[in-house]
């Protein structure tokens, strides 16, 4: 883009949190590509995202040349499909970021934390990739059901990865997107978003809250850049 904006691929961003950031990203002026096990289920995905405006149109793909074609990946595929769907795209994200945003939620107790072996799905995900393919860990705690609403989304973003340079450009969609980021040190320390997830579940359920969220008090200083 003549913006040095760069290009973002949903890899299976066909439900509602995947529709949902393109959404946003799209009205921000961002081009985003829609990617799916199908082109045609992409290409309908993305024809049913009308933005108003200048936005660039969305594309739908499948999801290996979606993952070709963008700069930035960002997955939102449910957590029994994160493996299959990483291993089909791998090779075409080499050099490039992952942003994981799925969630370790195994049925019928998906309010009940329950991690994987490696530690979290963004820990396996970089496991599944290799040191090829940087992984960032974002967007677990935000209520899909608020994305399509044209207003700022009252959630802050946890944002975990092993490059500070990475997560300064996920932040940077995180904003776009309407919220606000934080770095969150290490991809080990995504364990903590994804865990939180099945709490704010659980919270949605017992307060009947559409799509609890979460907010980080207090007034930042200089940030040094220098921790995690």
């Amino acid at each position: 883009m003549s913006d040095n904006r760069p290009v973002i691929a949903i890899l299976g961003g066909t439900g509602d949190l995947g529709g949902g950031l393109a959404y946003r990203w799209t009205r921000a002026g961002y081009q985003v590509i829609i990617g799916s096990r199908t082109a045609e289920k992409a290409e309908a995905a993305a024809a049913s995202l009308a933005v108003s405006g200048d936005a660039p149109a969305v594309r739908g793909m499948d999801n290996i040349a979606a993952a070709q074609a963008c700069d930035i990946a960002v997955l939102t595929v449910p957590f029994a499909n994160q493996k299959t769907t990483l291993e089909a795209v791998g090779e075409r994200l080499r050099d490039k970021i992952l942003v994981d945003v799925t969630v370790p939620l195994i049925p019928p107790k998906v309010a009940r934390v329950q991690l994987p072996p490696e530690g979290s799905a963004g820990l396996a995900a970089q496991a599944i990739l290799g040191e090829a393919v940087t992984v960032v860990s974002a967007f677990q705690n935000v209520g899909a059901s608020h994305l399509r609403e044209d207003h700022p989304v009252d959630c802050d973003v946890l944002v975990s990865g092993d490059k500070v340079a990475a997560r300064e450009q996920v932040i940077a969609l995180v904003e776009a997107a309407g919220m606000r980021g934080w770095h969150a040190g290490p991809l080990a320390n995504s364990v903590a978003a994804e865990a939180l997830t099945s709490v704010l579940i659980g919270i949605n359920k017992r307060y009947r809250i559409d799509g609890a969220g979460i907010r980080i008090t207090g007034t930042p200083g200089n940030p040094t850049g220098k921790t995690g």
